[in-house]
């Protein structure tokens, strides 16, 4: 009687450790791994053990805090949107629809576009509860929908709103970013806009991007650099955009990274790109370093942030370059990487008036004003606008030449 109660009391306490609550960093190792093998298992069709490591990829999420749940509840709304898929290719349509239900009431998944073109889905396409669920989150997640939708911008008087400034290619600190990265090599010796693209390719070439990653660095291009090789880690999206509108500067572009936000506050994603003034071409360009990413028209007229939303809104043609591509493993489409991705993250813009070299020093007390130019009408609850954020709905201001 004695060995089985010990028994019992090693096994609960085996019970209670196993399921203690993790660490974020100890949640993203266990998560990533079990990505990967969720990743091959597709690929294989092997369902069997595809369900299993979803299974526990659900039951990874409620070992972490409340406070964790709560930022990562997308993990388990794409468990669930992974599970209604095998059981769809598995025919088992109840399933399915059960879970594509659980995904989106019970976790939040939005993803209108991704799941009206997913495959993985047509076997329940034409069940009358798949269908009333998709209507039930296009408001929120069919992204040019929303998009077109948007309000206008309209003219403003702008008298007393800061000069958006740019620090001069001269300074101390620019010259140091030229120098440590021999830009002027890295420029070529051809004219204005391969100068541009160059200097991006190189970035994008240079430092992996690692979304999740919130690099322990000073935010400025060699200090993301030395980060990157020191360790191994990509940066995210953010500390691209930084590094390369620091490259532009020292290169005497004037230029501004422009965090794309999303029209639903719930969704945690945004994307940040450069935005470069050709004096060429007298006009601002879309150059994106996360996807070694520029824009065109149907003329071949590269065009900047604020025509590749007009012409989305307008159904326009666009034209990715054919070189785009994410970590130079995922070659990017027009269709995916501005019609769903670039869509949704269109619907507000914000930059810092000032450009300049390390704006959003992780060390330094570095004071900084934000500028948001949103579609008339919108506006960020409390929670998420800046102290030191300035709204704007004039679209030639946000747009003023440097």
């Amino acid at each position: 009687m004695k060995k089985i109660i010990l028994l019992l009391v090693f096994f609960a306490g085996f019970t209670s450790l196993s399921a203690q609550t993790l660490s974020l960093d100890e949640f993203k190792d266990k998560w990533t791994s079990l990505e990967k093998s969720i990743s091959e298992n597709f690929k294989n069709k092997n369902y069997e053990t595809l369900e299993k490591s979803i299974n526990e990829s659900i039951a990874l999420f409620f070992r972490l805090s409340d406070e964790d749940r709560e930022e990562y509840q997308f993990v388990q709304a794409n468990n669930y949107y992974n599970l209604a898929c095998i059981y769809s290719l598995q025919n088992r349509k109840k399933e399915a629809t059960d879970a594509f239900e659980k995904s989106i009431k019970d976790w939040g998944y939005i993803n209108y576009s991704h799941a009206k073109t997913d495959s993985d889905l047509d076997n329940i396409r034409n069940d009358k509860r798949f269908i009333e669920l998709m209507q039930s989150i296009r408001e929120l997640g069919d992204y040019l929908y929303i998009l077109k939708n948007a309000a206008k911008y309209e003219k403003a008087d702008t008298a007393g709103l800061p000069h958006f400034e740019y620090e001069n290619a001269d300074s101390k600190r620019l010259k140091n970013v030229k120098k440590f990265f021999k830009l002027d090599s890295v420029a070529g010796q051809g004219d204005e806009i391969s100068k541009i693209i160059n200097l991006m390719t190189w970035l994008h070439n240079t430092i992996k991007h690692d979304g999740s990653n919130y690099a322990l660095c000073e935010f400025d291009a060699i200090d993301f650099y030395n980060y990157h090789k020191s360790t191994g880690n990509g940066i995210n999206c953010r500390g691209l955009a930084i590094a390369l509108n620091e490259c532009y500067l020292a290169m005497g572009f004037k230029s501004r990274y422009i965090t794309c936000m999303p029209k639903n506050e719930k969704d945690a994603d945004c994307h940040v790109i450069n935005s470069v003034y050709s004096n060429t071409l007298q006009k601002w360009l879309w150059m994106d370093p996360t996807f070694n990413a520029y824009v065109k028209d149907e003329n071949d007229n590269f065009l900047s942030i604020e025509e590749v939303r007009e012409r989305l809104i307008n159904d326009k043609p666009l034209f990715l370059n054919s070189d785009a591509n994410w970590n130079n493993q995922n070659p990017q489409t027009k269709e995916n990487y501005l019609d769903t991705y670039m869509a949704k993250n269109l619907y507000w813009l914000q930059c810092p008036v000032v450009s300049q070299f390390n704006p959003e020093s992780r060390y330094r007390n570095n004071k900084e004003t934000y500028i948001s130019l949103n579609p008339v009408g919108y506006k960020q609850s409390k929670g998420k606008i800046r102290e030191d954020e300035i709204t704007v709905y004039d679209h030639e201001y946000f747009w003023q030449k440097p």
